[in-house]
């Protein structure tokens, strides 16, 4: 019975780790100005944070699930 229950917890806890993981990635990358303030260059500059952050994400997905 105990190791049902540890199981459980386990899971929920790692879907809120996974959650609060995103969660934080989103919240840095997201920062910037509206798409009509942006010139040209900072358009691109934010290109390249938003697929920086995918690519944290998916790091992140990774290390966790190697972790288990």
């Amino acid at each position: 019975m105990d190791r049902i229950i540890r199981m459980i917890i386990n899971q929920v806890i790692r879907r809120f780790v996974n959650v609060g993981v995103n969660k934080g990635i989103n919240h840095f990358a997201g920062k910037g100005k509206p798409a009509a303030q942006m010139s040209d260059a900072e358009r691109a500059q934010a290109k390249t944070g938003r697929e920086t952050a995918k690519r944290a994400r998916q790091a992140a997905k990774i290390t966790r699930r190697l972790g288990r």
